[in-house]
């Protein structure tokens, strides 16, 4: 896995919306690269959703590295809790948390330690996925 430069604007644009759409309950996915660059959110099976938490079944893992999570707040504030810090650690070096109005000013990177992070948004084409 090499160095994160940056997330595709698509898919900020894609957790913003499936932030908002879930509100009030919390979104909540993994981050995968390509590249270097954030291309793709992981929604895990039987990952549980309300207005307090999320909870991400990590032992529903596919075989896909994960560079970190997504999830959102119902609320104004997208500080990380005790519970979002122990879930960076199990998931990943880069995590965001989207909060309301789930707006392009309205997240926030971090590292798995908690500390903020600059993650720049990157208007790139995303290749389409294959139809077996």
């Amino acid at each position: 896995m090499e160095m994160v430069r940056g997330i595709a604007k698509e898919t900020l644009e894609f957790i913003l919306g499936a932030s908002k759409n879930t509100a009030p309950n919390e979104f909540a996915g993994l981050l995968h690269e390509e590249d270097g660059v954030i291309t793709d959110v992981l929604i895990l099976p039987g990952t549980e959703s309300s207005d307090r938490n999320a909870v991400i079944k990590l032992f529903m893992m596919p075989n896909v590295e994960s560079v970190g999570s997504v999830h959102s707040h119902p609320g104004p504030s997208a500080r990380p809790s005790e519970e979002d810090l122990r879930m960076f650690s199990k998931t990943g070096n880069l995590h965001i948390i989207v909060a309301e109005p789930y707006d392009k000013d309205s997240w926030v990177c971090y590292t798995r330690e908690g500390q903020p992070v600059d993650l720049p948004v990157l208007d790139i084409e995303l290749e389409e996925p294959e139809v077996i």
